[in-house]
């Protein structure tokens, strides 16, 4: 499986790291960060290598950022854009749907500023099993 050391954010999302982290008061930066990936490819967007963004930010080692889930965080973005897991590109599909989802949950949180972590997460969740029960129909 091709690895990679790190990761950065652009530099728009390191201040929305700190927040949602704060906010959602779920722990380290990096829980934000891997709900943010999950949650970007959940969204089912297949974004284009051309559109990344800077990586001036905020910057998460692979240990740190996947921690000893990192096969399950890249097979699930390797099984998203049909690559192997040894595609150069891997890690900025990675990147991407990173900062992408940090917008997508500061989107969220800005529309209800009053959304708690578990408010959110569970709403999230929910959503996530009502689809797969109406698949399962």
């Amino acid at each position: 499986m091709a690895m990679f050391n790190s990761i950065k954010t652009s530099e728009a999302n390191k201040t929305i790291v700190t927040e949602l982290t704060r906010k959602f008061e779920l722990g380290t930066e990096n829980l934000i960060a891997r709900i943010a990936l999950a949650y970007s490819l959940q969204s089912g967007r297949k974004l284009n290598l051309t559109q990344a963004k800077d990586s001036r930010g905020k910057e998460y080692s692979s240990q740190v950022l996947f921690g000893s889930y990192a096969a399950f965080y890249l097979a699930m973005v390797c099984c998203h854009y049909q690559i192997d897991s040894y595609n150069k590109d891997l890690a900025k599909y990675v990147k991407m749907h990173l900062d992408d989802g940090l917008e997508m949950i500061n989107a969220d949180i800005t529309d209800n500023p009053n959304l708690t972590g578990f408010d959110y997460l569970l709403d999230k969740i929910g959503n996530g099993l009502k689809e797969i029960c109406e698949e399962g129909s």
